[in-house]
């Protein structure tokens, strides 16, 4: 009789548990429900990914891009997505640029080379000293052989690739050549990318002389493309939805310049007699490319020194 008492008892206390969890089940359930309807309705209202207005006309250094022919706006459309919904490097190249455009716009002016051609530093090394996976190093990602042969100088010591006067000087060489020989600035550019004796060779073979008009392989098929459409937004920041103060951009530095014309034992010794520290030293000047300068043949070099906005390290003597 007691066994079956407690059997009775275990077995009601069994369903009221089961009926516990069946009901915690339903309102959890019903719960989340609303909880994912209600999230996917605030998602409906307030996330939106518009495609873009693709411009009537466009143009790479006065010259016609034909936006009429369906692949050649295709092509501008994609690069336009990829750098428009890649909004961080995208807003860190208005900072870069407000930092690095004004020393390479009158240089690219003073060698007679189109104002759009500075765009070519941003799609190839992003105004920073990244090293491409073929060895192209510097603002305008140079192969050493190239860097060579318009002029600038590389080793261990000393690569001028990462000087951003001189490369753009050597940047220039190159496309005044480029155009000499192709007669098209658009093609100039393109061939920055192939170089001119596989992009003669390309021409040669397809019989036609427009880049427009060409098959080349993928990267260069979309340099010229990724040039405009960067083009095309740094100069429309908001029409692209790209908002920012001055105050967010990065500054130009100010900096005095120290002749070297002899050798250099120790560059850490060099910066702080000049009041820096040696990171300093090398972010103004990142073509040192060792902590010290052989210079056997006393060659000249003109180093950057920061007169603000950074630090100064006292020397003795200096008044506390």
């Amino acid at each position: 009789m007691m066994r079956n008492k407690f059997f009775n008892i275990g077995m009601f206390i069994g369903l009221l548990l089961l009926a516990f969890g069946i009901f915690r089940y339903l309102t959890f359930s019903t719960d989340t429900e609303e909880v994912n309807k209600n999230y996917q309705q605030y998602y409906n209202e307030n996330y939106k990914v518009f495609a873009l207005n693709i411009p009537e006309e466009l143009s790479f250094s006065n010259e016609n891009v034909p936006l009429d022919m369906l692949d050649i706006k295709e092509r501008f459309d994609r690069e336009m997505l990829v750098n428009s919904y890649w909004q961080s490097q995208t807003l860190l190249f208005f900072k870069r640029t407000n930092k690095y455009f004004p020393v390479i716009e009158p240089i690219l002016k003073e060698n007679n080379i189109p104002d759009d051609f500075k765009y070519i530093a941003l799609i190839e090394s992003g105004l920073t000293q990244v090293v491409s996976p073929a060895g192209a190093a510097g603002y305008w990602h140079f192969l050493k052989k190239t860097a060579q042969q318009y002029g600038l100088e590389v080793n261990s010591e000393v690569d001028e690739r990462y000087n951003l006067e001189k490369s753009t000087e050597a940047f220039c060489r190159y496309i005044n050549e480029a155009n000499d020989k192709f007669g098209n600035w658009t093609l100039a550019a393109a061939s920055y990318n192939m170089g001119m004796n596989g992009l003669q060779k390309q021409i040669n073979r397809q019989k036609v002389n427009n880049y427009y008009d060409l098959l080349l392989n993928e990267e260069t098929g979309r340099y010229v493309f990724r040039i405009l459409a960067v083009k095309e937004i740094l100069s429309k920041p908001q029409v692209y939805g790209f908002y920012f103060r001055p105050k967010d951009l990065y500054k130009p530095i100010e900096y005095k310049l120290v002749e070297i014309n002899g050798p250099v034992e120790n560059l850490v010794d060099f910066a702080q007699k000049n009041r820096v520290n040696y990171k300093i030293l090398k972010e103004l000047n990142p073509w040192l490319r060792q902590i010290y300068l052989h210079n056997k043949v006393n060659k000249s070099y003109l180093v950057k020194i920061p007169t603000s906005g950074y630090y100064s390290i006292s020397q003795p003597g200096d008044s506390l």
